[in-house]
């Protein structure tokens, strides 16, 4: 088995246990801001699938999100009964939310990728890999070139998570009505 597949494997295995490392990470997690800029990724093995590269210019971004349905105010008045529902699921994935709030926190980075880190209670916990426009180093990397000419990739559902939550990860057979958009394919 490789290096990599062994500390893939260690790291899924410790989450599924809940080692005491695992709790003691998480407990110190949540006592963080929601956006925390991170010296290295927790699953390296992960990041390096998603284009994560140790250079300057690309950083990692810890993002904690509350998980659940979003709750809707109660209102008075005269409505229907069918319309009094109070949960309500939303359309964007966690990981999604999780990317966009990174790049609003880091207003002068483009998001590359994220993955799943950790759960602990209602939070979960994803690292948003980031890249500096204004790097040398990134701007003359290849594989960065073309991330970097896509401008608010998070926001515009262009990330790996974001093109799942739009239902276009997806090519072939039963996909036709997601192009060019879920929304935009609708008959009337």
């Amino acid at each position: 088995m490789s290096m990599y597949n062994q500390m893939k494997k260690s790291f899924t295995q410790g989450y599924r246990e809940r080692s005491q490392l695992y709790k003691i990470r998480m407990a110190g997690w949540r006592a963080e801001p929601p956006v925390t800029r991170v010296d290295g990724p927790t699953n390296i093995a992960r990041a390096r699938e998603l284009g994560y590269k140790a250079k300057t210019g690309v950083m990692i971004a810890r993002v904690r999100v509350k998980g659940g349905k979003k709750k809707r105010d109660t209102f008075g008045g005269g409505r229907k009964p069918s319309k009094s529902g109070r949960f309500f699921a939303q359309a964007k994935s966690l990981q999604s939310i999780a990317e966009e709030r990174a790049a609003r926190r880091f207003s002068n980075t483009e998001v590359l990728n994220s993955y799943f880190v950790g759960a602990a209670g209602s939070d979960r916990f994803f690292e948003v890999i980031l890249l500096d426009r204004n790097s040398p180093s990134v701007m003359a990397d290849r594989q960065y070139a073309s991330v970097l000419t896509q401008k608010g990739r998070a926001y515009r559902g262009l990330t790996r998570s974001g093109r799942k939550h739009r239902g276009v990860a997806i090519k072939g057979y039963g996909t036709v009505k997601n192009r060019p958009s879920r929304r935009g394919n609708i008959r009337f």
